[in-house]
Protein backbone atom coordinates (compact mmCIF):
# COMPACT_ATOMS: atom_id res chain seq x y z
CA UNK A 1 0.00 0.00 0.00
CA UNK A 2 1.22 3.51 -1.18
CA UNK A 3 0.20 6.46 1.16
CA UNK A 4 -0.05 9.98 -0.43
CA UNK A 5 -0.86 13.58 1.04
CA UNK A 6 -2.02 15.85 -1.20
CA UNK A 7 -0.16 19.05 0.57
CA UNK A 8 -1.84 21.94 -1.19
CA UNK A 9 -4.94 20.75 0.44
CA UNK A 10 -4.17 19.58 3.61
CA UNK A 11 -4.93 22.15 6.38
CA UNK A 12 -2.99 20.23 9.67
CA UNK A 13 -6.18 19.07 11.09
CA UNK A 14 -4.49 16.62 12.42
CA UNK A 15 -7.29 13.66 12.44
CA UNK A 16 -5.31 11.37 10.43
CA UNK A 17 -2.50 11.57 13.66
CA UNK A 18 -5.74 10.50 16.05
CA UNK A 19 -6.60 7.72 13.91
CA UNK A 20 -3.22 6.27 12.42
CA UNK A 21 -0.59 7.59 15.31
CA UNK A 22 1.57 4.29 13.81
CA UNK A 23 1.59 6.21 10.33
CA UNK A 24 1.36 10.07 10.46
CA UNK A 25 2.52 12.63 13.33
CA UNK A 26 3.62 16.32 13.59
CA UNK A 27 6.75 16.63 13.84
CA UNK A 28 8.07 19.77 16.00
CA UNK A 29 7.01 22.74 13.68
CA UNK A 30 3.72 21.11 13.53
CA UNK A 31 4.27 19.56 9.94
CA UNK A 32 2.20 16.44 8.84
CA UNK A 33 5.28 13.83 8.48
CA UNK A 34 3.86 10.26 7.53
CA UNK A 35 5.12 6.79 6.01
CA UNK A 36 4.60 6.97 2.76
CA UNK A 37 4.78 3.06 2.75
CA UNK A 38 3.35 1.52 5.73
CA UNK A 39 3.11 -1.55 6.67
CA UNK A 40 0.32 -3.81 5.71
CA UNK A 41 -1.13 -4.50 9.49
CA UNK A 42 -2.06 -0.31 9.66
CA UNK A 43 -4.00 -0.64 6.74
CA UNK A 44 -7.55 -0.44 8.50
CA UNK A 45 -6.05 2.77 10.56
CA UNK A 46 -4.89 4.18 7.64
CA UNK A 47 -8.48 4.12 6.12
CA UNK A 48 -9.77 5.62 8.96
CA UNK A 49 -7.46 8.30 8.46
CA UNK A 50 -8.68 8.68 5.25
CA UNK A 51 -12.16 8.72 6.16
CA UNK A 52 -11.37 11.23 8.85
CA UNK A 53 -9.42 14.02 6.74
CA UNK A 54 -12.11 17.11 6.62
CA UNK A 55 -10.43 17.96 3.32
CA UNK A 56 -9.70 14.47 1.54
CA UNK A 57 -5.82 15.14 1.04
CA UNK A 58 -4.85 11.36 1.82
CA UNK A 59 -5.13 8.73 -1.01
CA UNK A 60 -4.50 4.94 -0.67
CA UNK A 61 -2.92 2.84 -3.62
CA UNK A 62 -1.54 -0.33 -4.25
CA UNK A 63 2.28 -0.60 -4.51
Amino acid sequence: MRVTVDRTLCEIHAQCVFEAPEVFELDADDELVYDSEPNAQHRAAVERAVASCPVGAITIREA
